[in-house]
C-alpha cells in the first residue's frame, strides 16, 4: 500500500465539526487526523476521506490534550 495520503478538500474542513460535541476540529496533516480537543478524540482520515465516527476515533493522550488545549482566555498578560 502506498504511503502517499490524499489531501482533504479545504472547503470540507471548513464545514466539518465533531459529531460528538459539534465543536471545532483542527487538521493534523502529518498524522492525517481531525482533532477534537473538546471531545478528546482524533478522527482518522483515510484516502482523503475523514472518518467521522466516534467508534473509529482515537482517544487523545493526556499529553496531547494539554499540548493542544488553547490558552485560557481572560488571562492577564505578564
Amino acid at each position: 500500500m502506498a504511503e502517499h495520503s490524499a489531501e482533504v478538500d479545504p472547503k470540507l474542513l471548513e464545514i466539518l465539526v465533531c459529531p460528538l460535541t459539534k465543536g471545532p476540529l483542527s487538521y493534523d496533516r502529518a498524522a492525517q487526523e481531525l482533532i477534537s480537543v473538546q471531545a478528546g478524540l482524533a478522527y482518522p482520515i483515510r484516502d482523503g476521506i475523514p472518518i467521522m465516527l466516534v467508534d473509529e476515533a482515537r482517544p487523545l493522550s493526556d499529553e496531547e490534550k494539554t499540548r493542544l488545549q488553547p490558552p485560557a482566555s481572560g488571562a492577564a498578560p505578564r
